[in-house]
């Protein structure tokens, strides 16, 4: 890599001594060669991945995520955490950068009331179940789908029932939504080629899922409306 970046740079003085110009994209693309170049040399010395590794020339901006799938250890693209309010998905967070999710648990919270008011019941992934989300559930008199770490209290068999409701409307509706976008809204494989346009397809593929999910549901308030 270092010898072709040095061929390169000969190919620009004969270039320069012609009158020959470069458009703004080789530069740019040199560059990010050149950070590649240094990255790749500090993980032969030190044995260590680097912060921010650049894994596609085309895609600097791409990171490596590691999700620990048996199928899928990494993966790369954009994350996002989604909140859902009725059966309809609203961006939290969207990086290209790994993140803590259990970081945005209580930032999402505090977005559905902005949006919807008051909220009683949550459901989340057994991964958002730290003390410090829990505290503020409990102070927030907020009901979720997290597993009891403390003793039972008296009202252990209704906890329990609603424990199980909220975890199975998770699992069903939300996990059933990323499904339904990655199958039928071409958020499986995002062909866009820069970070901008990627951005706006994920953004397309999920609000178009919402508006056929708004319309059918606005279709069976209406059925059910002539039939009674």
């Amino acid at each position: 890599m270092e010898k072709l970046l040095g061929q390169l740079v000969d190919i620009e003085k004969i270039a320069k001594e012609k009158d020959y110009g470069f458009p703004d994209r080789y530069y740019r693309r040199k560059a990010i060669i050149r950070k590649i170049l240094v990255q790749q040399k500090e993980i032969y010395k030190t044995g260590k991945t680097v912060p921010n590794r650049i894994v596609s020339i085309a895609k600097d901006y791409i990171r490596p995520i590691i999700r620990g799938k048996e199928t899928k250890r990494l993966e790369f693209g954009p994350k996002v955490n989604m909140i859902q309010i009725d059966g309809i998905n609203f961006i939290d967070h969207l990086s290209f950068d790994a993140f803590n999710e259990c970081k945005r648990f209580i930032p999402s919270i505090r977005k559905s009331r902005e949006l919807f008011g008051k909220t009683t019941h949550v459901a989340a992934d057994a991964i958002y179940a730290t003390n410090e989300n829990r505290r503020y559930c409990t102070g927030n008199n907020i009901t979720t789908s997290f597993k009891r770490k403390s003793r039972a209290g008296k009202f252990e068999e209704q906890r329990q029932k609603i424990q199980s409701l909220l975890a199975t409307e998770r699992a069903t509706r939300m996990e059933g939504s990323f499904g339904t976008e990655k199958r039928h809204y071409g958020l499986d494989r995002i062909k866009a080629r820069i970070k901008s346009t990627e951005i706006l397809w994920v953004f397309f593929g999920v609000h178009t899922a919402n508006a056929n999910r708004i319309a059918t549901k606005r279709k069976e308030k209406l059925s059910t409306q002539q039939a009674a």
